[in-house]
């Protein structure tokens, strides 16, 4: 039985960077783990200050992971997943969204749907993709 589901995000040479700008905006416990606190002969030479893993317990069971490439392969960015949060309280959505937002693209502005209080889709600084929610509306049956 499938007990969760959490984002993997890779990044080019700037995980610990985002990750810890992600904490910073949702909160939780990081725990970084550099290639260099790997085992002699694990990472290849010249990727020690890259980062093999990254937790970020945002809330219980809730959890932010990551890692970079290794330094000199290609890398793409991230295409085609967003990484969705939702809020029961809209303007605490808004607050997230604005904070993910800045130094970033918004690509859809945070505002009211048919479906939401409040929705925004944006890459933040470091080209990671999100949507945000707020409170959902309730539709009669």
């Amino acid at each position: 039985m499938l007990t969760n589901i959490d984002p993997y995000l890779f990044f080019d040479g700037n995980c610990a960077d985002a990750m810890r700008f992600y904490q910073s905006v949702l909160g939780g416990k990081l725990d970084l783990m550099p290639n260099s606190a790997a085992p002699p002969g694990q990472a290849p030479p010249g990727n020690d200050d890259r980062i093999m893993h990254a937790y970020l317990l945002i809330a219980e069971n809730k959890a932010l992971m990551a890692s970079d490439t290794m330094a000199g392969d290609p890398y793409a960015g991230m295409k085609n997943v967003f990484v969705s949060l939702a809020y029961d309280d809209t303007a605490e959505a808004k607050g997230i969204f604005d904070k993910l937002a800045d130094g970033g693209s918004v690509m859809m502005p945070f505002e009211k749907q048919f479906w939401t209080e409040g929705f925004g889709m944006l890459h933040d600084r470091f080209g990671t993709p999100w949507m945000v929610s707020g409170k959902p509306v309730k539709h009669p049956s």
